[in-house]
């Protein structure tokens, strides 16, 4: 499903099914839907098929960590405009929030958090994200209405010459081009 009024998912990624766990039940309550993988691997293959409004990422991953999954994110055109944020167990190195922000996040958590905090992290992502997809589909909606009246334009031109035509002649020829112009009149009016 396409559209604005879809719920904005948000793809929770840790190797640790405790840590997912927790992580659902922080953002339960909020307008979301969440979608767990316990790899870098598992989360790029979501990315591959869904859309998501955020990614909470955890950096410390055995096989390919955080920071290589979002490097992958970053690179790829579908993906690379989805924010991260790194949640990591991991002491408050300096150097790791500083790779973390080097490829691409918008935040760097390290635990324990607040979950109120993470909460309202994600609701400012979510609701920019929402806005997002109701600006898309006001866009999508005026080129639609574009067209539409693009085609109406061109209608009322074509019975414009069609009556100038028919002015220009008199009899039985004359009326079939006004009645052909008319009824091209009333397919324009009928677009607009």
């Amino acid at each position: 499903m396409t559209g604005p009024d879809r719920p904005a998912k948000v793809l929770l990624v840790d190797d640790r099914r405790d840590n997912l766990l927790a992580l659902e039940a922080i953002l339960q309550g909020l307008p979301v839907q969440t979608v767990g993988a316990d790899s870098g691997e598992e989360a790029l293959k979501h990315l591959l098929v869904e859309d998501f409004a955020l990614i909470l990422l955890d950096a410390q991953m055995p096989s390919m960590d955080g920071f290589e999954t979002a490097g992958h994110i970053k690179r790829r055109e579908r993906t690379r405009h989805v924010p991260i944020i790194f949640l990591t167990a991991a002491d408050r190195d300096s150097h790791l929030a500083l790779r973390g922000y080097a490829v691409g996040a918008v935040d760097y958590l390290t635990k324990p958090f607040d979950p109120w905090v993470l909460r309202a992290k994600v609701s400012v992502f979510v609701d920019l994200w929402t806005k997002t997809q109701q600006l898309n589909a006001q866009t999508e909606a005026s080129r639609h209405r574009e067209a539409e009246l693009r085609l109406a334009a061109v209608a009322v031109d074509e019975a414009t010459a069609q009556l100038k035509a028919a002015l220009a002649v008199d009899g039985e020829l004359g009326r079939e081009q006004v009645e052909k112009a008319m009824a091209t009149l009333t397919r324009a009016r009928a677009i607009i």
